[in-house]
């Protein structure tokens, strides 16, 4: 079962990077963010301060989507953490354009094989994830996506395998003069009895759109990032995390 997973994920990530015949590309963008926040939650009800930067990479093609993260976790202090860096990459193959049959359906407009790679230097993790996902066609929303995972984990804690599921949203409004952008995701992982914690983390983002004021929309943002995080890394002893960042977002 563990080889058919990975076979599985091979072929997903072989079909995002290989040449495809009559391949269209629908949409790209890369972006670097950098947030600052007191209120990480550490072990216990301890909280530590820390910057982090990030760098992601989304794409939309006619046989699926790509997107890629990595976090640079910088603390600030004297918490005793170390700084780490974590990193996914998710791709998605489209099964109507691998099928060549319109497999949309009411609101959804597409399915897809999801895939997710999830590393960690800090704790050694290299997680693998499978599933289904639907592309979901909104009213008002940019995009709105959900995926189903079953999730190998390979970590220096032997975390037993279990389940996820994420929602990813984005709606683009205006006020006034004003543009603004709310997005972000939602995790829960179902845990292992005896094992993890199943736990749930919120991570909305409220950005104003700064060049929609001088003419280039959609480049430069500032805004806030709310991080809910119940149970976090499936640990119990670690109290919710209710962390508010400051946030800039540049998008080139």
């Amino acid at each position: 079962m563990k080889l058919l997973q990975k076979i599985l994920l091979a072929a997903c990530v072989f079909t995002t990077f290989a040449p495809v015949a009559h391949a269209e590309k629908f949409f790209g963008s890369s972006s670097v963010s950098l947030l600052y926040s007191d209120d990480y939650e550490i072990f216990g009800s301890q909280k530590e301060s820390a910057t982090v930067f990030t760098f992601e990479n989304a794409t939309a093609h006619n046989w699926g989507d790509t997107f890629f993260f990595i976090d640079r976790y910088q603390v600030q202090g004297d918490s005793g953490n170390a700084d780490s860096t974590y990193g996914e990459f998710a791709p998605r193959l489209s099964l109507s354009w691998l099928s060549g049959q319109d497999l949309g359906f009411g609101p959804v407009k597409d399915v897809y094989l999801a895939t997710q790679y999830e590393f960690d230097g800090g704790v050694e993790a290299n997680n693998y994830m499978y599933g289904l996902g639907l592309g979901w066609d909104i009213p008002g929303f940019q995009y709105f996506n959900t995926n189903a995972y079953y999730v190998e984990n390979n970590t220096a804690f032997d975390t037993p395998d279990d389940w996820q599921l994420t929602v990813t949203w984005g709606v683009p409004f205006e006020l006034g003069s004003a543009a603004f952008l709310f997005d972000g995701f939602v995790d829960y992982s179902s845990g292992v009895s005896g094992g993890q914690s199943a736990d749930l983390h919120i991570n909305p983002q409220f950005k104003l759109d700064l060049g929609h004021f001088t003419g280039e929309a959609g480049v430069l943002y500032a805004g806030i990032e709310y991080s809910y995080w119940r149970n976090k890394f499936g640990s119990p002893n670690i109290d919710t995390e209710n962390a508010v960042s400051a946030l800039v977002k540049f998008h080139f």
